[in-house]
């Protein structure tokens, strides 16, 4: 996982870097998106060159998988920098870009929901009586995946016009020369907006990750509920990030907004970690805010980075990328932290809490809630500047 997440970060910086140098959003997205497909497809396909050598020794696996993680985390790379760099080269309005990145939440949270529904479908479609035939149901799950996937990019890269930048003579206005990186390192918001955004991956990252462990192994609860509270998550995610997209948006109000996910993180986390078995129908409730939380931190977390880049767009694909790499980091480096206390953390049992402490308890309630305590007191010290000028609102378009 940790090896994954540094490959994953380094990718994206030199991604944003090289996309700012030549452009060509779409080309990049396609590319990326091609990567995924041959990486994920081959990893769930099993060990190609096993297949060819005729050899199934460890560390012909090994390297194999290894190689194919590798270039999946470049393709996703290419493709996440690039799709949220296209943001704001569509638009400088500051109102339009949040409902973009609110637009781009929900559809996430759709692509969740599609990939249980599919999950669901193959399931009772399939039996399962052998250990082949388990690795040919998440076979079929993975190439449904893929293949639905691959319809949804097509669609997207024939829908979309090219954002290119306006060239304007001697240079004024959004010229065609590209931002150097000390540019960036020189705003003091660059940083406060860099850590926004690390904390928030932490908290929805983290906590995804110990969401079903928690579900199963603290609460005790049906097996069912490791589709259902997930599902419920999403699906609050989804609702509110659909009456994001009615506001109309000020730095101060992305400010507030931010600052209302992470006092319901706050709740939410308190709650994880005193939550006793005997009360673990409770924790369907606690999804439904976890879900609003997640929208209100994520989509305002983002479109602050679209109020850093402003009217910069030749830099824009750098600090997607750069801020991605603090995410990628960050969220491997708590990830290998936690799990390295998952096997020797004793169980503490205590009658006032009727709860039991464990590292789940705390990767699913305390990191975030103390990442969301952090994320008030940095947002509350931001001074965003939403407004830009009456020239600045029209598309970015050649």
């Amino acid at each position: 996982m940790l090896a994954g997440q540094v490959a994953d970060g380094f990718a994206t910086v030199l991604t944003g870097e090289l996309i700012d140098r030549f452009g060509h959003f779409k080309i990049w997205h396609g590319a990326g998106s091609v990567l995924v497909a041959i990486s994920f497809s081959s990893v769930f396909g099993g060990c190609f060159p096993c297949k060819i050598w005729g050899s199934y020794s460890l560390i012909v696996e090994t390297v194999s998988y290894s190689v194919f993680a590798a270039i999946f985390n470049i393709g996703w790379a290419s493709t996440q920098v690039s799709h949220m760099s296209v943001v704001n080269c569509i638009s400088l309005n500051s109102s339009s870009r949040v409902v973009m990145a609110s637009c781009r939440n929900a559809f996430t949270m759709v692509a969740n929901l599609s990939l249980y529904a599919i999950a669901f479908v193959v399931f009772n479609a399939t039996g399962a009586e052998t250990y082949a035939d388990i690795e040919n149901q998440y076979r079929w799950i993975a190439y449904l995946s893929i293949f639905v996937g691959c319809i949804f990019v097509g669609i997207f890269l024939l829908g979309i016009k090219e954002p290119r930048l306006k060239k304007t003579p001697h240079g004024i206005g959004n010229s065609c020369t590209r931002i150097s990186w000390t540019y960036w390192f020189k705003k003091l918001l660059y940083y406060q907006v860099g850590v926004v955004y690390m904390l928030t991956r932490l908290v929805t990252n983290v906590s995804q990750a110990y969401l079903a462990f928690y579900v199963i192994n603290d609460l005790q609860m049906a097996q069912s509920a490791k589709a259902l509270v997930p599902a419920i998550i999403y699906i609050s995610s989804f609702v509110v990030s659909i009456a994001m997209q009615e506001i109309s948006w000020t730095g101060e109000r992305l400010k507030a907004y931010y600052a209302a996910g992470c006092i319901m993180w706050l709740f939410c986390g308190s709650c994880v970690v005193i939550l006793p078995q005997s009360m673990s129908g409770y924790m369907y409730v606690i999804s439904i805010f976890i879900g609003i939380a997640n929208a209100l931190m994520t989509v305002t977390g983002v479109s602050m980075q679209s109020v850093l880049v402003g009217s910069d767009l030749n830099g824009c694909a750098f600090v997607y990328g750069s801020l991605s790499f603090l995410d990628k980091m960050s969220c491997g480096i708590a990830l290998y932290v936690l799990q390295s206390f998952q096997s020797t953390s004793p169980i503490v049992e205590d009658e006032l809490l009727m709860g039991r402490f464990s590292v789940t308890r705390f990767g699913l309630g305390l990191v975030p809630a103390f990442c969301s305590l952090i994320g008030v007191a940095v947002t509350s010290t931001m001074k965003l500047n939403s407004s830009y000028s009456k020239p600045m609102m029209e598309p970015l378009l050649e």
